[in-house]
C-alpha cells in the first residue's frame, strides 16, 4: 500500500500522525472486539503502509495499551463526579461501601471498550511490546490504580491506602475475568438458546462485578475494624 501521507518532518506532524492512528483504532474498537483489531486493517483505514504505522507505534499492542491508558483516565474523570453524586457522605459505612461498589461496577459496564482492553491486558496486550513500552504502561497503570484508590478513600475513609489499592487491584482482576464470561462467543450463545439449561452459569457483567466488589470491600472493612 502506498502511504497517502507525506512523511512527518516535525514533532507536530508526528503528533498528528499518532493521533490519527489512535483515533482510527478507537473507532475500530467501537465496531469490533480487541481480538479482531488487526494492524493490516488499521493501516488501511488510517491510510498508511503498515511499516509506516510501525514508525509511530512499535506494535498493534502498543497502540492498544495507549488507548487503555486514555480510557482509564476517562473513567477516573467520570468517577470524580459520579461518586460524590451517588455516595451519601453521612450514610453508614456499609451503605457508602455498597454505593462505591455499585458506582464503580456500573461505570465500568458503561465502558465496554475499556472492559475489553482490561480483559486483554495481561494475556495479550503486554505480550508483544518492548521493555520501554512495558515500563511506560506499568507506570501509567500504577498511577491510575492509586488515583482510583484515592477516590475510594474519599468516600470510604475507613480504609487505609494499602487496602484501598488492594480493593482496586481486586476490582480490576474481577472485571478481567467477568467480562469474557459475560460476553460469550456466538457458538456458546447458540448453545444457550438451544439448550437453556446449559446457561445456568451465564453471568450478567454488572451484577457479578457489583456483588463481587461489595463482598471484597466489606471484607477489607471488616479486617480493618479489627
Amino acid at each position: 500500500m502506498a502511504d497517502t501521507f507525506q512523511r512527518a518532518r516535525s514533532e507536530e506532524q508526528r503528533a498528528v500522525r499518532r493521533r490519527a492512528i489512535l483515533d482510527t483504532t478507537a473507532a475500530m474498537l467501537g465496531e469490533m472486539p480487541v481480538a479482531q483489531v488487526s494492524l493490516n486493517e488499521l493501516s488501511r483505514r488510517v491510510g498508511l503502509a503498515k511499516s509506516n504505522v510501525l514508525r509511530y507505534f512499535e506494535s498493534r499492542e502498543a497502540v492498544l495499551l495507549e488507548l487503555l491508558a486514555t480510557a482509564t483516565q476517562e473513567l477516573l474523570d467520570h468517577l470524580d463526579t459520579a461518586l460524590p453524586d451517588t455516595v451519601d457522605a453521612d450514610a453508614p459505612v456499609s451503605e457508602r461501601a455498597d454505593r462505591v461498589a455499585a458506582t464503580l461496577a456500573e461505570s465500568l459496564a458503561a465502558r465496554p471498550v475499556l472492559c475489553d482492553l482490561i480483559s486483554a491486558q495481561a494475556a495479550v496486550l503486554e505480550r508483544n511490546v518492548s521493555t520501554q513500552v512495558a515500563a511506560e504502561h506499568k507506570r501509567s497503570s500504577i498511577g491510575h490504580a492509586f488515583a482510583l484508590a484515592h477516590q475510594v478513600r474519599l468516600h470510604v475513609p475507613e480504609l487505609d491506602e494499602r487496602d484501598a489499592v488492594r480493593f482496586i487491584a481486586g476490582a480490576l482482576m474481577v472485571a478481567t475475568a467477568a467480562w469474557p464470561h459475560a460476553h460469550p462467543s456466538p457458538a456458546v450463545l447458540a448453545v444457550y438458546e438451544s439448550e437453556p439449561e446449559l446457561a445456568v452459569m451465564r453471568i450478567d457483567f454488572t451484577t457479578a462485578l457489583r456483588e463481587s466488589l461489595e463482598v471484597l470491600l466489606s471484607g477489607l472493612l471488616a479486617r480493618a475494624s479489627h
